[in-house]
């Protein structure tokens, strides 16, 4: 009897295809099995997700399976049904989620069990030498000197790796016969399950932690808890207490934070208070490395995981908690490829697992806060700040008609100066990194602008280039105007870059670090710029927003925000929203500690509505108003959307597709159809941009009406001259 398979495969025609299982094959099938196959010309893994005895295609249609990669589902159940669920919701197909829920290396085929790991341990001959021995040969005195430290141990191919140890030394000592190399069997450690072991005594709790903790330790199965805490509320005191209770449970905890940036500061915490594995996933590890932390989780050897948005389809062998720090943060939502958020997902895997969730965060997304203040989520506020921190004292600089120096005030400069005296520190928020935002002509007041994109190019003069931003499109900076042929050009604006540059002069005594994408770019920068804030080497502070989110500088006591006006003029309905949760979360970082702190704001427009309300109000009220506009106006969350995009090289191509699809939607008084129109950014990377928007009253009634016309929108002979994506509730209209 013939045995025939249905396949999820990485591919975006949403469908499964049927392949034979040749007789030969003697393995047990179930669902969830990875299995390699023809396709095309190439060979592609996929996921089995149903198994027959019939297939309605033609038999010379039907191609055979090439193997089967493992002995058992490679997704616990409830994952499973999270991504089948989640290819529904984002139309997407079921073969391209279940990809983005495994690593890499197991999507090419890796081994899900693990190979034996190689480890180097010093010979007898090895552990009589002196390293002086080898002083004209650094890199093998410098790796003799740390296997000296642990003779009788060994070190791990990954710990090499980590340390940047050389490989030549490494294989001059062992042809030398200093240094052997032993393969040891890889074994799974659960001892953390029988005995937890912590690592420091927890801090003593406030009344509106410790209440916090109470109600969140005695829930039971599934339940979803927004945390609101205003920032240096100690909302990560109250995620350790919480996560010990489930490790004395037996169970596993995954942390997600919104950036990299996050990770090593969580990491160290974490690793301070709990004597357990942690596995840390995140992209700037390498595909085995990423492996090694997903086998750990789905053995249950490592207690907690943390990691970014992508570490939420970490299978737990004992799921205990999932906890989202920083929930509101944009980073959550994937804006490639299938553009799902973690936050809905984490939400929709915790009633799955029947695991409590919880959304920790000081400036809750509106999603967020309706659900919590619908009583579908478990609401908790902590709303004083944790030990001695006092509330931080802000204030606003009007600029209007002011001298700036590289687009400070002399009123910030002069309370620079006070804080820095007083031996504290200083953290200043530009969120445009580069030396200036465009390059302009002196003579004819040219702006040199991106020939790809409707944007003008930044200047990064440390690079010696100017690049845009939006399509990567880069040169080396111009000796001429290109309108004039004038020499005569400079930087407009202000930029990350230049903002240091200008401290380095305005303040010679006090050391400067930058913190954004440009600095951070090498492995191991943002952790050695972090540790060097921490020891008190740095005074200044300047950054973009990977400055701004989460990160705990005791002795910072004045924050100062250059230029907040752009984000209070936008075409996305989201901007107020997020410039609410960008000013609190920056003003946050003052004052943590016992110190007082303070936060000072430049701005053209100080009677500006929002900017009022928000530094009067405070954010949760602020956030409360933002709600009832939201509902008035019909836009999410009140209303449900869903944003189709389509580009191509000539914009009525993209249009045409687009308007064509409107006619396929329906319209009337619980949807809305808007568009096509241009987006913000009409031209990007030589391709123009056009948008259609499409709402609805209920989630349910959009998800059926949209299904029913997804079948017509892809056979629409228009879609094959543009490209074309859709977005389930988008959060950048950009």
């Amino acid at each position: 009897m013939s045995v025939f398979v249905e396949l999820a495969l990485p591919v975006p025609m949403r469908q499964n295809f049927s392949y034979r299982v040749p007789e030969t094959f003697t393995q047990t099938l179930h669902i969830g099995l990875r299995v390699k196959v023809p396709f095309g010309r190439q060979q592609l893994i996929g996921l089995i997700t149903a198994i027959s005895d019939e297939c309605s295609l033609p038999p010379a249609q039907i191609k055979s399976i090439s193997a089967i990669l493992d002995h058992e589902p490679i997704l616990p159940t409830a994952l499973y049904k999270l991504t089948l669920w989640a290819a529904r919701y984002y139309f997407t197909s079921q073969g391209q989620m279940l990809s983005q829920a495994l690593p890499v290396a197991l999507r090419k085929g890796a081994d899900t069990q693990g190979q034996d790991i190689t480890r180097f341990k010093l010979t007898e001959t090895g552990k009589q030498l002196e390293p002086l021995s080898l002083k004209r040969a650094p890199a093998q005195k410098n790796l003799l000197e740390i296997l000296l430290q642990q003779p009788d141990q060994s070190l791990s191919q990954d710990e090499f790796n980590a340390l940047a140890l050389s490989k030549p030394a490494l294989s001059a000592l062992e042809t030398k016969g200093w240094v052997t190399r032993m393969q040891v069997q890889l074994s799974v450690d659960l001892s953390w399950r029988d005995e937890l072991t912590l690592g420091e005594t927890p801090h003593k709790l406030n009344k509106q932690q410790a209440i916090a903790v109470s109600v969140l330790t005695q829930q039971t199965g599934f339940a979803c808890t927004l945390l609101e805490g205003i920032t240096g509320s100690g909302k990560t005191e109250v995620y350790l207490a919480m996560i010990e209770t489930q490790l004395k449970q037996g169970k596993q905890a995954l942390v997600l934070v919104p950036e990299i940036g996050l990770t090593p500061q969580t990491i160290s915490r974490f690793k301070r208070r709990f004597k357990v594995d942690v596995a840390v996933i995140h992209s700037g590890l390498t595909d085995n490395q990423r492996l090694d932390a997903w086998r750990l989780a789905r053995s249950g050897q490592a207690a907690i995981i943390i990691g970014t948005r992508s570490a939420l389809f970490t299978p737990m062998a004992h799921p205990g908690v999932i906890i989202l720090d920083e929930e509101h943060d944009a980073s959550f939502k994937q804006q490639e490829g299938v553009r799902y958020h973690a936050r809905d997902l984490a939400v929709m895997r915790g009633q799955l697992e029947d695991i409590p969730v919880i959304l920790g965060t000081a400036t809750p997304s509106l999603e967020s806060l309706q659900n919590a203040l619908s009583g579908r989520y478990s609401h908790l506020e902590l709303g004083e700040r944790a030990g001695a921190a006092q509330k931080v004292k802000q204030g606003i600089i009007d600029i209007r008609s002011q001298p700036l120096k590289s687009g400070m005030s002399t009123s910030l400069i002069n309370e620079m100066r006070m804080h820095l005296d007083a031996g504290n520190q200083v953290l200043l928020f530009l969120n445009r990194r580069g030396f200036a935002p465009a390059l302009l002509c002196h003579e004819c007041g040219h702006l040199h602008e991106c020939d790809r994109c409707d944007a003008y190019f930044t200047l990064h003069q440390g690079l010696n280039e100017i690049c845009c931003h939006h399509c990567g499109n880069q040169y080396a900076i111009p000796k001429q105007c290109h309108s004039c042929g004038s020499s005569m050009l400079m930087g407009h604006g202000i930029g990350t870059e230049q903002l240091e540059k200008a401290l380095e002069t305005e303040f010679p005594q006090h050391k400067v670090v930058r913190i954004d994408r440009d600095t951070t770019r090498r492995k191991g920068s943002l952790e050695k710029q972090l540790a060097g804030i921490h020891k008190g080497e740095y005074k200044i502070l300047v950054g973009t927003q990977m400055l701004a989110k989460g990160h705990h500088f005791p002795d910072v006591t004045l924050v100062g925000l250059l230029d907040v006006d752009g984000a209070l003029f936008s075409a996305d309905f989201r901007a107020p929203e997020r410039f609410g949760q960008l000013y609190t979360q920056v003003s946050g970082r003052a004052g943590r500690a016992d110190k007082p702190g303070k936060v000072l704001l430049q701005t053209r427009q100080s009677d500006n509505v929002i900017l009022r309300d928000l530094l009067r109000q405070g954010y949760g009220d602020f956030a409360r108003g933002q709600l009832k506009e939201r509902q008035l106006a019909l836009l999410p969350p009140a209303w449900n959307m869903v944003l189709l995009r389509a580009d191509a090289h000539l914009a009525e191509d993209a249009d045409n597709f687009l308007s064509q699809v409107a006619k396929l939607l329906p319209q009337d008084n619980e949807f809305e159809v808007i568009g096509p129109m241009p987006a913000p950014l009409d031209r990007k990377a030589g391709r123009y941009r056009r948008q259609l928007i499409f709402q609805a009253k209920h989630r349910q009634r959009l998800q059926q009406e949209f299904e029913q016309a997804l079948s017509q929108i892809e056979a629409l002979p228009e879609g094959r001259r543009c490209r074309w994506s859709i977005d389930r509730d988008p959060q950048d209209l950009m």
